[in-house]
């Protein structure tokens, strides 16, 4: 039989390596020997005599062309320098993807962005275990002691603020306490686990197997909710682990378990010595994924072949994974994906001489193995031509499958436009699953470019009816419909075509601002909006139909409250369905106006959020034969509705908007002053994104409560911009800021990512706020400067703001300008069209 055709396949092949750490400089304190071996401290002298150390240093030296030496390869790597020697090495590796666990400690080590010189694509595998005691290790906002819920509530948050933006998570359970998960463990039990923890002093470690299980639970939690893999490390590694206690039979009891059995669990290292264990699970668990790496290169060359070989004697080939376990050098990557190639096309070849498979079904083995699996399982977006795949149909942006079959119907596929409308496709969940999840749908280029009154494209937004676009769903939004059991939804994003983002896309803005953000000060903004909105109810007059409010109950009014206590049971129950916190609610000033309080999270969710929220509330309000409407002044002559929004700044899980000490001014750090500033500094030209209609700048007025001036105040609630000390905050701090200029009818995460815009240009020039206004700023008059009284200002704030159109990006802000006219132009010759905005916001 001629395996020449297979080699060439697995030689010429791009890998994807889907488990990895962080490489280290030379100087670093992690030798390049500690890279060749598990062994530490006095064991270490024996590494050099070890069957894999010989080898692998053997064939470094060759690579090198180097005399077979440890002292002549080091000499080589100081002469060459980590630079030159990584280009090397990844190049000869051949390797297009890298997924870095950047939790394991290094001295030194290079964060995700270094080693995109190297590679096209460098994803983010968060451990677990590193962000809960990241998070001990630090201090409670008012100096307390670590509780279990305080301890929850942060590591939730802290996982959920950077779930769009890593690839996956990863557990060291095994390492602490074993693998013997308890998926039911108490309250009381991992509250002690925790004070065990804390009463050992810092650096925290956490080793009570309470705790772990209790950390490792909510890991999955939101591992499930964002449609994430956990890989998992089983089998050997150091001196670290108890082995017996590495064996991944011990998650029998957690894979039964009914809640988890949507999240993708992937055994790391072939869980050697029990790789037929492994491979058991992998086979009757649709759940259980099965990753190579470190048994590759680190046993003997019989060792990895008998290894992978176990692994594929009951696995599915489409579950068994390649990755190098790379540690500290380029060096161990260039290893792992040489020997990889070398082990897999033994194998294969193998199975190919036992008639197993044919030599086509070896060569699409291969492909599975080296990269197909891994683009599927961590939606990797990256080009087929990145990874060889000449051969596949599918296309390179692939979404994640684990979405509930139950009986659905039909699937909505949601998206707000640039006029902040709500707008959906509808498509039967059979065309969905099989085509569009995929692929998307198709949708004109005029569809960002249509203003509130009419859905055709305005003049000068460069945008027609002329070319199209992708609708492509974002699973992890995947909702099913609350009041439409035989239905879901899932909010998309728009690309050009699937894997390439389109330039106009509201939530790919919001996420570009954001990861500037996160790049150039690790920071994530943290967002909660107040919605404010009325009920009202249908009249026939005269013939004509007529929406009244449904009451004419004052502020907090109990008895207002009261008449629509079941109406909002509902829309509470229906939000908490689709994982929005609901923090509070009241009757609000207005006559059958109300409002409701979310919790906070990322920017990016809050946004989502939002839009889920409006969605609820009005549905559910038709489903009572009311309307519920969010535009800001749905009667001249009445209180106008807002959509407060109240920000924070978090880094590594703590929130630094929040002073450190009670000397800081204002309560606030030097971050958060800097960061609000540059909001104040923007705000008239941000309004031409949070107060996007003619009809917002009628609510924007004097004596409102909406924030008409250009200042900011310490809890003035007719200042824009307000620093907030809720309840539970140290009398003197502040731990966030409220922006009241925001309304329903704003796209939130083009009103988000200005503000984040406006926010970096403030951290960058270092800038300071003014002093606060205390007083009603409409008694000052003449002192302050009035922002924008009518869009039209607005707009002209906004052509002049050079800083928001480089990071939202000059082509979007042109055809936000172009809708934002046609709505001035609109609304001028037709005074009474306002009157018509209930039915679209």
């Amino acid at each position: 039989m001629e395996f020449a055709e297979l080699r060439e396949a697995i030689e010429k092949m791009k890998v994807v390596d889907s488990h990895a750490h962080s490489i280290v400089p030379l100087d670093s304190s992690f030798g390049f020997i500690n890279s060749l071996s598990e062994a530490t401290g006095d064991a270490l002298s024996f590494a050099p005599y070890s069957l894999s150390f010989k080898r692998n240093l053997r064939e470094i030296a060759e690579f090198y062309g180097t005399e077979s030496s440890l002292d002549a390869v080091e000499q080589y790597r100081r002469l060459s320098g980590l630079q030159a020697i990584s280009s090397k090495c990844f190049k000869a590796a051949g390797i297009s993807t890298i997924l870095i666990d950047d939790g394991l400690k290094l001295d030194k080590k290079h964060d995700i962005q270094w080693h995109k010189n190297f590679v096209p694509f460098v994803g983010r595998i968060l451990r677990i275990e590193s962000l809960a005691e990241e998070i001990l290790n630090g201090e409670m906002p008012d100096g307390s002691t670590w509780t279990l819920d305080a301890f929850t509530e942060t590591f939730l948050k802290s996982l959920r603020s950077v779930a769009n933006e890593i690839v996956g998570l990863k557990s060291i359970a095994a390492y602490r306490s074993g693998l013997e998960i308890n998926p039911h463990v108490t309250r009381e039990d991992a509250e002690i686990g925790l004070s065990e923890v804390l009463q050992r002093g810092k650096p925290v470690r956490i080793t009570n197997k309470s705790l772990i299980d209790h950390i490792f639970i909510h890991g999955l939690e939101v591992a499930r909710q964002f449609d994430l893999p956990l890989q998992l490390h089983t089998g050997f590694r150091d001196k670290d682990l108890d082995l017996q206690l590495a064996n991944p039979v011990h998650l029998r009891t957690l894979l039964e378990d009914k809640r988890f059995s949507g999240c993708r669990i992937v055994l790391l290292h072939a869980s050697y010595p029990f790789s037929k264990e492994a491979s058991y699970l992998a086979s009757i668990y649709p759940q259980v994924y099965l990753d190579f790496g470190l048994a590759i290169p680190k046993l003997s060359f019989h060792g990895m072949i008998s290894s992978v070989k176990e692994l594929l004697e009951l696995a599915p080939i489409k579950k068994v994974m390649f990755s190098t376990d790379a540690v500290a050098t380029p060096e161990t990557y260039y290893l792992g994906a040489k020997r990889a190639r070398e082990v897999v096309f033994s194998v294969l070849r193998d199975s190919c001489i036992d008639h197993d498979l044919s030599i086509t079904e070896a060569i699409e083995a291969s492909k599975d193995i080296f990269s197909q699996t891994a683009i599927q399982l961590y939606k990797i977006n990256i080009g087929k031509e990145l990874v060889g795949l000449k051969a596949s149909k599918s296309p390179s942006y692939v979404i994640g499958t684990n979405v509930p079959e139950h009986s659905v119907s039909f699937v909505r596929i949601l998206w707000a436009d640039a006029s902040g409308q709500h707008r959906c496709r509808v498509v039967p969940k059979k065309r969905f699953n099989d085509v569009v999840r995929k692929n998307g749908v198709g949708l004109t280029f005029a569809c960002m470019a249509m203003s509130s009154a009419v859905d055709g494209p305005a003049d000068e937004t460069n945008l027609t009816g002329t070319g199209e676009i992708r609708l492509m769903p974002d699973l992890s939004t995947w909702r099913e419909i609350p009041w439409k059991k035989q239905e879901e939804m899932v909010l998309a994003d728009m690309h050009l075509k699937p894997g390439d983002a389109w330039e106009y896309c509201p939530r790919e803005a919001l996420r570009r601002v954001s990861k500037v953000l996160k790049d150039e000060f690790n920071l994530v903004m943290n967002a909660g909006f107040e919605n404010e909105f009325y009920l009202l109810k249908k009249l026939e007059r005269e013939g004509k139909e007529e929406w009244v409010p449904i009451d004419s109950k004052p502020y907090c009014s109990s008895s207002g409250f009261d008449a629509i206590s079941t109406l909002f049971q509902e829309i509470v129950a229906a939000l908490n369905s689709l994982n929005v916190a609901v923090e509070q609610m009241h009757a609000e000033a207005g006559n059958g106006q109300y409002e409701m309080a979310l919790g906070y999270t990322a920017c990016t969710y809050a946004a989502d959020n939002l839009i889920f929220t409006r969605e609820v509330v009005r549905a559910i309000a038709n489903k009572h034969g009311l309307l519920a409407t969010f535009v800001p002044k749905y009667a001249l002559d009445d209180i106008g509705s807002g959509s407060h929004v109240h920000l924070s700044l978090w880094q590594n899980g703590q929130n630094v908007f929040q002073a450190s000490d009670a000397s800081s001014q204002h309560g606030m750090s030097k971050v958060g002053e800097e960061f609000m500033a540059g909001v104040l500094y923007h705000l008239p030209s941000i309004l031409a994104f949070t107060a996007p209609l003619p009809n917002s700048y009628d609510r924007i007025q004097p004596n409102t409560w909406s924030g008409a001036y250009q200042c900011w105040g310490k809890e003035n609630r007719e200042a824009p911009l307000r620093i907030a000390c809720p309840p539970g905050i140290p009398n003197g701090f502040v731990s966030n800021f409220e922006i009241k200029s925001f309304d329903g009818c704003a796209n939130p995460h083009l009103g988000l990512a200005a503000i984040v815009a406006a926010g970096i240009d403030g951290l960058r020039r270092h800038l300071h706020l003014p002093q606060p206004i205390d007083a009603n700023p409409a008694t000052l008059e003449g002192k302050l400067p009035r922002l924008p009284k009518s869009l039209s200002e607005s707009l002209e704030g906004l052509q002049k703001d050079n800083v928001l159109k480089e990071l939202i990006g000059e082509k979007l802000v042109v055809a936000i300008t172009g809708v934002r006219k046609a709505e001035i132009e609109y609304y001028s010759k037709n005074k009474e069209a306002y009157k018509q905005l209930i039915h679209r916001y």
